[in-house]
């Protein structure tokens, strides 16, 4: 707006100012001949010059800020504009522009665009006075030319009192002559001397209120740029392609859930809803302000969940305090895990997390004092090892208390028998107390390949915080076994025999599935790698070849509305079209590897997995929505009308966590 303006320009500028702030109303007759121009002698205002100055310095860097802010701030992929408020909608016609164009839009046609404007007709209408005054000097008339002049005193008629004559007078003017000023010698010195005085006065104004305008303006313009750069910190989540879809905000927000909310009133709404998300896309954008609510919704709702706690703990404390499980309808406890106190071993980190603290060191007080491994016979080792020595060190790394890794040490060297094998595959159960292990009958006496793979994360822990560097070795050798023998396809069989020293084989006439018996290996393929620090190369090749084994070969389509889903391969590559609730913990886990993705979550790979991890994980809350209780069966078959149905041996619930995971 500004550049093109030359000095000549600025000085009608400031004049403009002065009038307008002397309540001329932006009419360019009142700004009178050269108002604020050096006079025709040459000769300056010490103060003049400054203001001169002043106002040529200002417009420049305003007009620098201008033009460098809306090149190097007015990214068109940052569209929000809330980042100025004091923009009006009218002024954002590009749909493109940025807060600060969108700012600058509105500066140019604020009132300095104005001032400018009038400035611009108030040079024209000097330049036709200048013209009339010097063709009245053709013509002899000289009052005519000193009207224009503006130098008529009071009293005359055709006196203008926003006129005023030159500051000094030129001897070669032919108007300058005394005897052609009317009122004489001592009466025009007066009049020339308090014109000084009232010019220096204007002067000064004009300084203030250009140094306010100039001031107001960067400050803005600050303002703007700081609140633009602060919005697009805050849109780090969204991606450049979200953006300039222009999507539409979320919806769905729901209002904040009461603390005296009633749950036992819960009516499930029903599948199909939300159908938008269905193929794994993101189809709205999630601005600063809607998250935010969301945030305060999932703060209403924790409420509730940690209510839950409170209330289960309760009963447990009650009726079943140290033993392994409560049974709520006979409220009763039993110790069929062993007599371990598994509950309350399990839930250890959840006490913590939920800040349920005293109840925590009351259960730190029962696992020092009363948990013992000492006396227990035939347990899980997979089972153990997630849920109480996975269930200690979480606990021993929350609070720092070496009761819980002391304990964890004891179950973890009375476990670590079940590695004393040829081939250093673990056996699936282990005797505590003698320390004999062996594998299940019901199972042909094979490795069940999840089980052997998802004991490697605790024991990498407990060998850290120990110094028993055995722990890890021992257990990270599974995976040194099984990429040997993986498939190209990546894809794991469920059943594994011991080699000896050669290591193992696949059964190959097992099947290869996400659900049970081999899920979890997967999933510690992608977080073994994350809890190296993403420096273990071997973890992440299996799980990337894994994935591709999973798109090429069991990922699935149901009819007739698409729900995406993995199906179990069988012997001889049949596809069984279920799928587990446990598979449902690939929504997490792809994501997971989406975002840690060597490539970048731009890459190709990256975009596939977690558009696949949304499209699962809306097929596992569909398991969940479309029953009459809210709840997930235990599996689902993809047949029939509608997509899936439950099986007669499915409907069941047992606390699966993994759609929540997801």
């Amino acid at each position: 707006v500004l550049s093109p303006l030359h000095l000549r320009n600025l000085h009608s500028f400031a004049a403009t100012m002065r009038i307008q702030s002397n309540g001329s109303n932006g009419n360019p007759k009142g700004i009178g001949r050269r108002r604020g121009t050096p006079p025709r002698g040459g000769k300056t205002f010490p103060d003049q010059k400054m203001i001169l100055v002043l106002a040529a310095v200002a417009a420049t860097i305003f007009a620098s800020g201008l033009m460098l802010g809306t090149h190097t701030l007015g990214s068109p992929q940052v569209s929000d504009t809330s980042a100025a408020s004091s923009v009006s909608q009218t002024s954002l016609n590009n749909e493109h522009s940025s807060p600060l164009v969108a700012a600058t839009s509105r500066i140019a046609a604020s009132d300095v665009q104005r001032l400018i404007m009038e400035s611009a007709a108030a040079e024209a209408f000097e330049e036709e006075e200048r013209r009339q005054e010097e063709e009245a000097l053709k013509h002899g008339d000289k009052k005519l030319a000193l009207h224009l002049r503006g130098a008529l005193v009071p009293g005359d008629p055709n006196y203008n009192p926003h006129h005023h004559i030159d500051d000094t007078l030129d001897v070669d003017d032919p108007l300058n002559s005394n005897q052609e000023i009317v009122g004489g010698e001592e009466k025009q010195e007066n009049m020339i001397e308090n014109m000084h005085h009232q010019f220096a006065q204007a002067l000064d104004h004009e300084k203030h209120v250009i140094d306010s305008a100039v001031k107001n303006g960067v400050t803005k313009l600050k303002e703007t740029a700081a609140e633009v750069a602060k919005k697009v910190a805050l849109r780090g989540a969204i991606t450049k392609d979200e953006t300039a879809k222009n999507l539409p905000n979320y919806p769905y927000m729901r209002t904040l859930v009461p603390k005296d909310h009633d749950f036992t009133k819960y009516k499930p709404l029903g599948g199909n809803r939300f159908i938008e998300y269905l193929e794994g896309d993101s189809p709205y954008a999630m601005t600063d302000s809607l998250r935010e609510q969301s945030d305060n919704l999932a703060r209403s709702r924790r409420v509730h969940v940690v209510n839950a706690m409170k209330h289960v703990w309760k009963n447990y404390k009650e009726y079943a305090f140290g033993m392994d499980e409560l049974h709520p309808i006979s409220k009763e406890g039993t110790a069929n895990w062993g007599g371990m106190g598994t509950t309350l071993v399990d839930a250890l980190d959840t006490l913590w997390l939920m800040g349920m603290k005293d109840e925590f060191w009351e259960a730190r007080d029962w696992v020092r004092d009363h948990l013992s491994h000492d006396k227990v016979g035939d347990v899980s080792g997979f089972e153990t090892t997630i849920r109480s020595l996975g269930g200690l060190l979480s606990a021993y790394d929350l609070s720092g208390d070496k009761v819980f890794l002391e304990k964890a040490d004891d179950l973890g060297a009375k476990l670590f028998k079940a590695y004393n094998t040829p081939s250093g595959l673990p056996k699936g159960s282990v005797n505590l107390k003698t320390g004999r292990a062996h594998n299940m009958n019901w199972n042909g006496n094979a490795y069940i390949v999840a089980e052997a793979a998802t004991q490697q994360i605790e024991y990498r822990y407990l060998a850290k915080a120990t110094g028993k560097e055995d722990y890890a070795k021992k257990s990270e050798k599974v995976f040194d076994i099984l990429d040997k023998i993986t498939p190209e396809d990546g894809l794991l069989f469920e059943k594994l025999k011991d080699g000896g020293e050669n290591g193992a084989t696949f059964i190959t006439a097992s099947k290869s599935s996400f659900g049970a018996m081999g899920d979890s290996a997967y999933e510690y393929m992608i977080k073994l790698y994350v809890q190296g620090g993403r420096k273990e190369e071997m973890y992440r090749k299996m799980w990337d070849k894994a994935m591709n084994g999973v798109h090429e070969q069991l990922l699935q389509k149901s009819t007739p509305n698409g729900l995406t889903y993995i199906a179990d391969r069988l012997n001889g590559g049949r596809l069984d079209h279920k799928m587990d609730h446990l598979a449902c913990f690939m929504g997490g886990s792809l994501a997971l590897g989406a975002y840690t993705d060597s490539s970048g979550i731009d890459s190709s790979r990256a975009k596939r997995d977690l558009k696949t991890a949304k499209a699962l994980t809306y097929t596992c809350y569909q398991m969940y929505a479309r029953t009459q209780t809210g709840i997930s069966p235990e599996f689902v078959k993809f047949s029939g009308g509608n997509d899936f149905i439950v099986p007669s041996s499915a409907p069941f619930y047992i606390l699966r966590p993994e759609v929540v995971e997801a």
